[in-house]
C-alpha cells in the first residue's frame, strides 16, 4: 500500500453538518446505505462527503465509509423520531396525518442534531482502528 492510499494517515475529516444529518436520516427512510465517504489519496486533514450505494464499493476504491450514527452524539442517534405504526384499516386522513406528524418531528430532530456533531470518530484502516478529529462545517 502506498503512503497516499494508506487511510491511517488521517488526523481529522472534515464533515458538512448537513451531509451527516441527511445520510443518517436517508439510512432509516431507505432501502439504501449512506455515509460518509473520504477517498484517497489519504493526507492528515481530509473531507468526507456524502455517498449512497446499494453495494459497497470500498474495497475496490481504497474509500474510507463513515456511518453517519458514529458523527452524531449518542443522544441524538437515541432520539431519533420513528414513523408511528398504524392500523392496517387506518383511513387516508388518519394515515396522512400521522405522516405528518412525523415528518415534522424529523425536521425538528434534524435542526437538534445539526449540532449534536461528535468530536472525534474511529476510523477502519488495514492496521485496525485509529481516532481521528471531526470539524464541522456549516
Amino acid at each position: 500500500m502506498t503512503a497516499d492510499a494508506d487511510p491511517s494517515a488521517i488526523r481529522s475529516i472534515a464533515v458538512s453538518r448537513d451531509d451527516v444529518v441527511d445520510a443518517f436520516v436517508y439510512g432509516r427512510e431507505n432501502p439504501g446505505a449512506a455515509v460518509l465517504r473520504v477517498t484517497p489519496p489519504f493526507h492528515g486533514r481530509m473531507r468526507a462527503r456524502i455517498h449512497v450505494y446499494r453495494a459497497d464499493d470500498a474495497r475496490v476504491t481504497g474509500a474510507v465509509h463513515v456511518h453517519p450514527e458514529t458523527l452524531l452524539e449518542d443522544d441524538a442517534v437515541a432520539s431519533y423520531p420513528a414513523l408511528e405504526d398504524e392500523r392496517e384499516d387506518a383511513s387516508s386522513d388518519e394515515t396522512e396525518r400521522v405522516r405528518k406528524r412525523h415528518a415534522e418531528a424529523v425536521d425538528a430532530w434534524r435542526e437538534r442534531a445539526r449540532e449534536a456533531i461528535a468530536e472525534t470518530v474511529a476510523l477502519e484502516t488495514p492496521d485496525g482502528s485509529t481516532t481521528v478529529s471531526v470539524k464541522p462545517l456549516e
